[in-house]
């Protein structure tokens, strides 16, 4: 399952994902995953919540992120949540088709490997592609 939080820049989403997360953290079972383009929340989510720093890894496509993704579910069989913030940026994304493409693929991984995927999207949710519509939770 995938879960689109949309918005140009600037909105608040990450506020918004930053508390969904720490909120999943209360209620999980198994892991939480945050993958970001630094660490500067950090301080920001529970302790409990594993932080990666995609720009720590040579992550350059969307080919690769599938990749880099799919390395971080295979070394975990408890993760129950991956929250995605700036996922433009860490996925180089350069277009519409692009980017359905790839939450198409992300939301293939999310139901074979039974993990919800909550990605934060700078782009207003009207301007994104038809497709993925029906994934936006919360738009900004």
């Amino acid at each position: 399952m995938v879960q689109i939080i949309a918005g140009n820049k600037g909105k608040g989403k990450t506020k918004h994902l930053l508390a969904m997360a720490n909120s999943a953290m209360n209620e999980a079972h198994g892991t939480v995953v945050y993958l970001d383009k630094n660490s500067k929340h950090m301080f920001e989510l529970n302790r409990n919540i594993r932080l990666i720093n995609v720009s720590e890894y040579p992550v350059n496509s969307t080919e690769a992120f599938l990749g880099f993704l799919c390395g971080i579910l295979s070394q975990d069989h408890d993760l129950e949540v991956v929250f995605l913030d700036s996922f433009l940026t860490l996925t180089d994304v350069q277009s519409a088709e692009d980017l359905a493409e790839i939450v198409k693929d992300i939301d293939i991984i999310s139901e074979k490997f039974g993990v919800k995927m909550v990605i934060s999207i700078s782009m207003d949710g009207e301007k994104l592609p038809e497709q993925l519509k029906p994934m936006v939770s919360l738009a900004l």
